[in-house]
């Protein structure tokens, strides 16, 4: 016998197929079998976790609200070059007058201004005064002029440079904004010192998870070895203390910590007590990075 033949032929299960082929069969319907158990938790996934998380993805490099609001515009500036530190040509202002009117008569210049406010402070502000004076505008007349009159802003190249830059229906703004960067004439720069706030959370995320990292390691271990060396009688009572605050609320357990750790709590009424601070000088403990080690050491 030889891959499942013999010299007379293959060998045949009951219902007269080929051994082989029934096998894979039975094989194929165990596997779907087990999909359709297993189907309505992995549909469950992927609708109330999987999805959400890859519309997050999608929407932090979507940018199609600039090129949807002014199309217009957006392919009229392509023929300008943002870094000769000079506005656009008339037929760009004229381009903007017909996409602001329509936006405008579809209210979506507000929402295209809180986008582009992201990349450039103060265009959410040019829209909205823009926009309740583009009806007033001559289409006959100097275009930029008019707009100049409306705002300064619309004289200054940067302005025009930041909606080229963001013209494209994807864009890698969102990302860079979350490490204080941004796109500049000449690519990538690094945003002013007085707008840089993220890097600066992200390091004192990172330092507060190595603080409370190494205070749960320091309150950790000791417990674990006195449970793994204690007699069994003494453990399983020690044993009993450390799961007691998981079988109390969360919310209950953060209630007790604002009553201990703020100003006129608990620790902070002792302490004036027995004269270690003043009742001027009380600590604060809570809203703080202090309370913040407290409460995530003990929730770990």
């Amino acid at each position: 016998m030889a891959n499942g033949e013999n010299a007379s032929g293959p060998i045949l299960a009951a219902d007269g197929r080929p051994l082989r082929q029934s096998l894979a069969r039975a094989l194929r319907l165990q596997k779907l079998r087990a999909l359709m158990l297993i189907a309505p938790l992995l549909i469950f996934i992927l609708v109330t976790f999987a999805a959400p998380i890859a519309d997050m993805l999608f929407r932090s490099v979507e940018n199609a609200i600039v090129p949807d609001t002014l199309p217009l515009t957006v392919a009229a500036l392509e023929e300008w070059d943002d870094a000769s530190g000079q506005p656009p040509g008339e037929e760009v202002f004229a381009a903007l007058h017909q996409d602001l009117l329509a936006a405008v008569a579809a209210k979506a210049h507000t929402k295209l201004g809180s986008r582009l406010n992201y990349e450039q402070t103060g265009v959410a502000s040019l829209l909205r005064k823009t926009g309740r004076r583009v009806k007033r505008m001559k289409e006959d007349g100097d275009l930029a002029t008019q707009f100049a009159k409306v705002h300064k802003s619309w004289a200054d190249p940067e302005t025009w440079a930041t909606i080229k830059r963001f013209s494209s229906a994807y864009t890698s703004g969102y990302f860079l904004n979350a490490v204080d960067a941004k796109l500049g004439a000449t690519g990538i720069e690094a945003r002013p010192e007085n707008e840089r706030i993220y890097i600066f959370l992200f390091e004192r995320t990172l330092l507060l998870s190595v603080v409370i990292t190494v205070a749960c390691l320091l309150i950790g271990y000791p417990v674990a070895f006195l449970l793994a060396t204690l007699p069994m009688r003494t453990s399983n009572m020690l044993m009993i203390l450390v799961l007691l605050p998981f079988w109390t609320s969360l919310l209950v357990r953060t209630s007790a910590w604002k009553v201990l750790l703020q100003q006129q709590g608990v620790i902070n009424d002792t302490l004036v007590f027995i004269g270690l601070v003043a009742d001027d000088g009380r600590l604060a403990m809570i809203n703080n990075q202090t309370g913040t080690i407290i409460a995530m050491t003990h929730i770990l």
